[in-house]
């Protein structure tokens, strides 16, 4: 098929996967799979190899990914029902000091965001925000956003988390490398859009500074803070993931190949090997040396798979979809007369992860459905970065974040606030965190 039947197709199954899914109220999964099946019929891809298509989409995206969700989930709740948030939390105000809460909250999204799914991620941490608001004298909103806004960044921008994590695989771009430019990515979005945004736009005192009892935790105090994991054995248990991973990057580029101790490196610094090293320092770093028993951490580890369901059948789904653009020739066709456009690669992937984002409201959709339209750019621009392309994409899906995201409707709920104070807080904070990771992507890929 011509460029332009190839891009008609690609719209209409966009624009289906946006009706399924937001006025028909279709769970992603079904809607990406319904795409699948249009784009396979409409574009005649052999009726005998659109079911192996699908198969191979969903395998070789979830054959990677299943253990490292489940791991993270698993690493989530543990951090959860430790207390290890509130720890950092209560460490980095005593350290930096009430002044800087927005800063704190935003750190402390970035960290504690690694292991867990945004969603998750905030109900996990909203409650330090109602104490860390009244101990401060400053209104929630204020760090509420800049908490919200590093999640969304750490959820599209850092492997290990599943969406980051299958983009880069997609790509076929190295982990380690993904995340030591992704941090180099999110920090100063996060700074620019979380924190200097809730500075200059939010005011420091609204008319509803927080209390007890509209859902905070009450006041930090010595007895409950005893009982708590200590800071740095939580910091390290969160991000040893990350270390393993980076340190076989780098050993990567230090070492050769072909010895036996890079081989050892490979094997240990894969994700999987890294998200089981963690969870296994976490039963005892979070658990058993918290007291934790045996039969309670089986508990924890048991209840933490049910709510991974959902963006497993996601994920695979979108797999299946991209698969399917493909084998049909959407996504090579479309490519091939892209390349020819005065306009970087690394602006039309984020652009399109931003369109999509917008569209569908799911982050994670936004990103795998983007990664299988510009994945044929890499061999139209040899020179061009996967480790880029999947930061320009990542950057793409945070921003545009509103009523058709999920996190748009618990931050008004939990933060208590109106649909139009979240369109000026959350929505345009997420766009300008999403510029901004956009310009320091293209900044990097001047070098990488």
């Amino acid at each position: 098929m011509d460029t332009g039947p190839l891009l008609v197709v690609l719209l209409i199954a966009i624009a289906l996967i946006v009706l399924l899914i937001v006025k028909v109220r279709m769970h992603p999964s079904l809607a990406l799979l319904i795409a699948a099946f249009f784009v396979a019929f409409v574009t005649r891809v052999p009726l005998d190899k659109i079911i192996d298509t699908i198969e191979k989409g969903v395998g070789d995206t979830l054959g990677f990914l299943t253990l490292i969700i489940g791991f993270g989930a698993v690493l989530g709740k543990l951090l959860e029902v430790s207390g290890g948030a509130q720890r950092l939390a209560q460490t980095m105000l005593r350290v930096f000091g009430k002044q800087h809460a927005t800063i704190i909250m935003a750190l402390l999204g970035l960290i504690c965001g690694i292991p867990v799914f945004v969603e998750v991620g905030f109900v996990l941490l909203v409650p330090l925000v109602f104490v860390v608001a009244k101990e401060a004298g400053i209104s929630r909103l204020k760090i509420g956003i800049p908490l919200a806004t590093s999640l969304m960044v750490v959820h599209c921008i850092l492997p290990p988390h599943p969406a980051a994590t299958a983009i880069a695989g997609t790509l076929h771009a190295d982990i380690g490398t993904v995340i030591l430019l992704g941090l180099c990515v999110a920090v100063p979005s996060v700074l620019v859009g979380g924190v200097l945004f809730a500075h200059f736009a939010i005011p420091a005192h609204d008319p509803a500074l927080i209390k007890d009892e509209e859902g905070g935790m009450g006041s930090f105090d010595e007895e409950s803070e005893k009982k708590l994991p200590g800071f740095g054995i939580t910091l390290l248990t969160i991000l040893l993931p990350l270390l393993i991973m980076v340190t076989r990057t780098i050993s990567a580029r230090m070492l050769p190949s072909d010895i036996l101790a890079m081989k050892w490196i490979n094997v240990i610094g894969n994700p999987i090997s890294a998200l089981t090293i963690a969870l296994l320092f976490a039963y005892w770093s979070l658990g058993l040396n918290k007291g934790f028993g045996l039969k309670q951490l089986q508990e924890i580890t048991d209840g933490s798979f049910g709510p991974i369901g959902g963006i497993l059948l996601i994920i695979g789904a979108g797999g299946a979809f991209n698969a399917v653009l493909t084998a049909s020739g959407v996504a090579p066709g479309l490519a091939k007369a892209f390349s020819h456009l005065p306009v970087s690669p690394i602006i039309l992937a984020w652009l399109i992860a931003l369109i999509l984002h917008f569209a569908v409201g799911s982050a994670t959709v936004a990103m795998i459905s983007a990664a299988g339209i510009v994945l044929p750019m890499l061999a139209a621009n040899p020179g061009l970065s996967p480790a880029i392309l999947a930061l320009a994409i990542g950057a793409g899906a945070i921003g545009l974040t509103h009523v058709t995201d999920s996190l748009f409707w618990m931050v008004k709920e939990y933060l208590h606030i109106s649909v139009p104070q979240a369109y000026k807080t959350l929505t345009v904070g997420t766009s300008i965190t999403s510029v901004i990771a956009l310009g320091v992507t293209l900044l990097l890929s001047l070098v990488v």
